[in-house]
């Protein structure tokens, strides 16, 4: 089958994976650091915001470029629906909260090709870097509402954990439409990221059973072939004896 060449989207992906990890680590830290310290000065405030726009702004020229390049766009744009929401979504003002959506592409795309051979590890750290933004998220929409139960990083942590894990003990929850967002994406990856660990224990299982039973099989086949030459070792020594005169 034709195979179309992709080199140059190859090779500026290549160029641009470590510049955009770079800026997806920036973005998660001033995006931490605006929503973690709500008395800071509005200057201060304004430059973080700067910063993450023209972050923002960078990810979306990526998006470009790689559109651009792709031989392809059809089967390019189809492929990456996701990096165009992330890029899209957050451009809207009442949908900031989402503009962690594209670090956690960007940081996604960047390392599961390297882990990804080693679930856990892979499962694990997707699942704490989910939580920890979902709590910024969720405190940055929460958090000034007259009806909020989530004030503080603690609260949204906890109400974090009790949702990916699918608990919900209704202690702590979303009253703005923003936070509800928020939580309907966080219990789609929380039932994502449960299902893969299943999966992942599964398999495991599956891996430890079958190497006990080729273990088992091994270890018969090798008292076969040994109890095989015991009795060909006495049938050879019986024809001897039975052959010697005088017996």
């Amino acid at each position: 089958m034709f195979e179309i060449d992709e080199r140059r989207l190859d090779r500026w992906e290549r160029r641009a994976e470590w510049p955009l990890t770079g800026l997806a680590a920036v973005f998660l830290a001033a995006y931490a650091w605006q929503v973690l310290d709500d008395r800071s000065t509005p200057g201060l405030h304004g430059a973080l915001e700067v910063a993450l726009w023209l972050v923002w702004l960078v990810f979306a020229v990526d998006y470009a470029v790689r559109l651009t390049l792709a031989v392809d766009k059809r089967r390019f744009f189809t492929a990456h629906l996701f990096d165009l929401f992330a890029v899209l979504l957050p451009a809207v003002r009442q949908l900031r909260v989402l503009r962690l959506l594209t670090v956690l592409k960007v940081l996604n795309r960047r390392f599961a090709g390297r882990v990804r051979q080693r679930v856990g590890v892979y499962v694990a750290a997707v699942t704490v870097m989910v939580g920890a933004c979902a709590s910024l998220a969720v405190l940055d929409a929460e958090r000034h509402h007259p009806d909020a139960t989530i004030t503080t990083f603690g609260d949204a942590a906890w109400w974090t954990l009790t949702t990916i894990t699918t608990v919900g003990y209704g202690d702590r929850y979303p009253v703005t439409w923003e936070g509800r967002l928020v939580a309907a994406l966080l219990m789609v990856g929380g039932i994502a990221l449960l299902g893969v660990i299943t999966g992942t224990i599964a398999s495991w299982l599956v891996e430890r059973l079958s190497g006990v039973e080729g273990s088992v099989a091994e270890a018969e086949r090798a008292t076969l072939a040994e109890l095989r030459l015991v009795k060909a070792e006495l049938a050879a020594l019986r024809a001897e004896l039975e052959h010697r005169p005088g017996v």
